[in-house]
């Protein structure tokens, strides 16, 4: 079943191919236009600096003329070049301009209306000054007292901007037009990565397991994501595999409980319909109150240890206080002493305290010191021995039939009893070692089956953090 996403988290998932696209060409049209833009200003710059150095140079050499004793008029007409206009103010207030007759003067410059002779409209001004549609002027007196004007048409220059204004627009549309078709083509080559994921993706969901991306480098943005990508598919499959195990678990236990609580339930209606009967006397009636009381027992017991495997499965809440294993040992030990008074329990060891549930932990040494009585004939012994190191230890042994190395993890399964090693046993279910281990995990320890001091029997070794 698909899992809603959070209110205002849903994924956008646009075509990545078209948004790769518009976005490379928003870049690239930005791009353009800056460099359009800078083009036009550069060249115009450039153009205007042009015309203000031939301005220069021509009223330098108007100067040497007056210098060499040159008429005004023949130094405006000297002095005047394509595009250039040249007019000077003769001291006694005439004006000669460099396209008139060579004898006569052009009058006062005040008289020439736009357009007049190609005069500019509006006249003066000081150095550099823009005139008109961009027209260069420079004005700068001569040292026999005249007046230079000179004048440089930027129509060429502006004509030639326009130009490359529409060169660079052309041109800017066609390579826009160009890279979006090359951008279309190579991104497809580009997400095909993607492509895979995809692939793979879906195969997966069709029950095949096991394929992996396998990125060949992890340090670029694909190869992270591939990774990634993979490593959860590791988690999926392991956390699958992991149900999958513990629902096949689950189901064993459950089928192996309910057999277990079979055998007493239909002794319980053995006995109940056998004590029914009619014409029974007292002695009968109360054996069968006797076998119909133990087998309730049984049954009690194993609902006992079911729902305490239960509570240990779902995290069992601990009420840590200081506990006193020495003290706890004699304890347990006492209570299996009363119930098996033909077998000889022993406890040694120094008082060591640790930090836990008194309760869960005096649950645990009853189930080791109860597997340990129901498998140790009568006249056995069974020991328990206290030690203090970095962890506090608790070894119980006993002389019984001891169980096979091969053996020493699978007892602590769920209801798993050893038949060949451990033949006495009078009706646990195989549930008592499992709930020990469960509750010394929760108390960041162990319960494992170790080698045995002596060489014979069984030994089971507690070990607790002391800290």
């Amino acid at each position: 079943m698909r899992g809603r996403p959070p209110a205002g988290s849903r994924l956008r998932t646009v075509s990545l191919r078209r948004r790769v696209t518009a976005l490379s060409m928003l870049v690239l049209a930005a791009v353009l236009v800056v460099v359009t833009v800078l083009t036009d200003v550069v060249f115009a710059a450039q153009t205007r600096a042009g015309l203000r150095d031939e301005l220069s140079v021509r009223a330098a050499l108007a100067g040497q003329l007056v210098a060499q004793g040159v008429p005004s008029k023949d130094v405006a007409r000297r002095v005047e070049a394509p595009g250039l206009r040249a007019v000077v103010v003769a001291p006694d207030g005439r004006v000669y301009d460099g396209e008139a007759d060579e004898d006569e003067p052009s009058g006062p410059p005040w008289r020439h209306g736009p357009g007049e002779r190609g005069f500019p409209g509006r006249w003066g001004g000081g150095q550099g000054e823009d005139r008109g549609r961009g027209d260069q002027v420079l004005q700068q007196p001569l040292a026999d007292g005249s007046r230079l004007t000179l004048v440089a048409d930027a129509g060429p220059s502006t004509a030639a901007q326009n130009l490359l204004r529409r060169t660079l627009l052309l041109l800017s549309l066609g390579a826009l037009a160009v890279a979006g078709v090359v951008t279309l083509l190579t991104t497809r080559v580009a997400l095909a990565p993607l492509d895979s994921m995809t692939a793979l993706a879906r195969s997966i969901t069709r029950g095949d397991r096991g394929r992996r991306l396998a990125p060949s480098r992890t340090d670029t943005e694909l190869g992270r994501t591939a990774s990634a990508f993979d490593a959860m598919l590791d988690e999926l499959e392991g956390a699958e595999a992991a149900a999958r195990a513990s629902e096949a678990r689950t189901r064993q236990f459950v089928a192996d409980a309910a057999h277990e609580l079979r055998t007493p339930l239909a002794g319980v209606q053995a006995v109940a319909e056998a004590s029914i009967a009619p014409h029974l006397d007292g002695e009968e009636r109360d054996r069968l109150n006797l076998l119909l009381l133990r087998e309730s027992r049984r049954a009690a017991r194993l609902v006992d240890d079911l729902l305490a495997l239960a509570r240990i499965d779902a995290g069992i809440e601990l009420r840590r206080e200081p506990v006193d294993l020495l003290d706890l040992a004699r304890t347990e030990a006492e209570r299996v002493q009363l119930l098996e008074p033909d077998r000889t329990i022993e406890v040694t060891g120094e008082a060591v305290v640790v930090p836990g549930d008194a309760a869960r932990l005096g649950q645990v040494l009853g189930n080791l010191l109860d597997n340990a009585r129901r498998h140790t004939p009568a006249g056995g012994r069974i020991t328990v021995a206290v030690t203090a190191a970095a962890y506090a230890t608790v070894l119980v042994t006993d002389t019984g039939p001891g169980v096979p190395p091969a053996d020493r993890e699978r007892i602590f399964d769920r209801l798993v009893r050893l038949d060949e090693a451990r033949t006495s046993d009078d009706g646990g279910a195989g549930l008592g070692l499992a709930i020990a281990r469960g509750i010394a995990w929760a108390h960041r320890g162990d319960v494992r089956c170790v080698d045995p001091p002596a060489g014979t029997g069984a030994a089971f070794a507690l070990t607790l953090p002391r800290g």
